[in-house]
């Protein structure tokens, strides 16, 4: 078994307090924090002198379109209805699957670079997407995307089909349902997404009240909204994880809060594309479960997690007070309770949690002088201080350096560069 010791980290103990602790890491675990690691514990390590480093959990991005990355900045400034339809969709019925793999691997080394070793992937050509992410040595959610207003008759068939057998998946990649949004999917075809869901144990993932159009245009077809469209056909469940849920009525924030599903929250695609902001306090004080998502590149124009928590902290603290969504909490949203949402063992830096870490750099200016750890970490760092990434207890990025890196940022140009001339 590799082992790899992390000697002498700084890591936070509870709401500032912060002490050094040898850390373990074995069989794609923590295995023992301690004082010290004994030498008979770490026979054959990898010892990592982290005197300079804090260790902090690695970031999961509850939910993306990886792919996306080929877009960004290619349509800027406008709203969310014109952006889809006149660019957007008309892009993505150009790219291959070579284009999805290049894309995707452009995705991961971004997220990696930034400190996040999950995501859930909601977008076309899922095969390439789990390719990338197996090769590239982190954990994803990838979704069965359904549309039947964006796809065929045959490859909506397919997309059921590929779902009931359970092929491609993986100790770190998973699959699930992810029909679309309740403007591009059927009261038919949803129905049956909440089933199959249900039938064979997947997670359910949707845009959902992303827009007051969106909720508008549902209450004038369903004469509803769009979660209690969901309630109506059997789909607003703990299994439901919904992003964006920016437009939630107070009645919706009582029965999704009921129902035990998520919300990922997306601020920074949101304000872009002028959505709106989600009502952080009003949603925590209704008892609903959130968590932290990037949305695309298109629409972000990053996959940074620390930007976005930063971002839900301060948009929080706006609809809220100062005291809302204090920077522990903050962490814990692009986190632990991402991983606990997509049924991962991680998110916390804890004997017998899956060894997914960041190494921080102490002696970046932005963590000087270090206060308060963590919150130096949501409000004052960037992606720059990152050293090291850790996933299932391996190194994915060392010394700021992912392998093959420069490769994947030369072909990623010249495939933007080929679609769009």
């Amino acid at each position: 078994m590799n082992k790899i010791l992390l000697k002498s980290a700084v890591v936070d103990v509870c709401c500032g307090n912060t002490t050094r602790k040898d850390i373990l890491i074995g069989n794609g675990k923590f295995l023992k924090i301690a004082d010290k690691v004994l030498a008979e514990d770490c026979d054959g390590c990898e010892v990592v002198d982290c005197s300079d480093f804090a260790v902090l959990p690695a970031f999961y991005n509850g939910h993306t379109h990886a792919a996306m990355t080929l877009l960004r900045g290619y349509a800027d400034d406008m709203e969310l209805s014109r952006w889809l339809n006149e660019y957007i969709w008309p892009f993505e019925a150009k790219l291959t699957d070579e284009d999805i793999e290049i894309a995707s691997r452009l995705a991961v080394l971004e997220m990696i670079k930034s400190g996040t070793v999950f995501f859930s992937d909601m977008y076309w050509h899922r095969e390439w997407t789990m390719k990338v992410v197996e090769e590239m040595g982190i954990r994803a959610t990838i979704g069965v995307t359904i549309s039947d207003m964006l796809t065929p008759p045959d490859e909506l068939e397919e997309n059921f089909a590929f779902l009931a057998a359970h092929t491609k998946e993986s100790e770190r990649v998973h699959l699930a349902v992810m029909p679309h949004s309740v403007y591009t999917v059927s009261e038919k075809v949803l129905r049956r997404c909440i089933e199959i869901a249900r039938a064979e144990n997947y997670i359910l993932h949707t845009h959902l009240s992303e827009t007051q159009k969106e909720v508008d245009d549902c209450i004038k077809q369903y004469g509803c909204t769009p979660v209690r469209l969901f309630e109506r056909l059997g789909g607003l469940r703990d299994n439901l994880i919904a992003a964006h849920c920016v437009h939630f009525t107070d009645e919706d924030m009582k029965i999704f809060a009921d129902s035990g599903a998520t919300a990922v929250l997306n601020p920074c695609s949101n304000l872009k594309l002028s959505s709106g902001i989600p009502q952080i306090q009003k949603l925590l004080e209704a008892g609903i479960k959130l968590a932290l998502g990037t949305d695309g590149v298109s629409s972000n124009n990053n996959l940074d997690m620390r930007e976005e928590m930063k971002f839900a902290a301060l948009l929080a603290k706006v609809c809220g007070s100062a005291e809302t969504l204090p920077a522990h909490d903050a962490l814990k949203m692009a986190t632990s309770k991402v991983a606990e949402t997509y049924g991962i063992n991680a998110g916390t830096i804890a004997e017998g949690k899956l060894a997914d870490c960041i190494l921080v750099s102490l002696n970046d200016e932005r963590m000087v002088p270090c206060h308060d750890l963590v919150s130096n970490w949501v409000y004052a760092a960037d992606s720059r201080c990152i050293d090291s990434v850790i996933c299932n207890g391996k190194f994915v990025m060392k010394n700021r350096h992912v392998d093959g890196e420069e490769d994947i940022l030369k072909e990623a140009a010249a495939c933007a560069a080929r679609l769009t001339h």
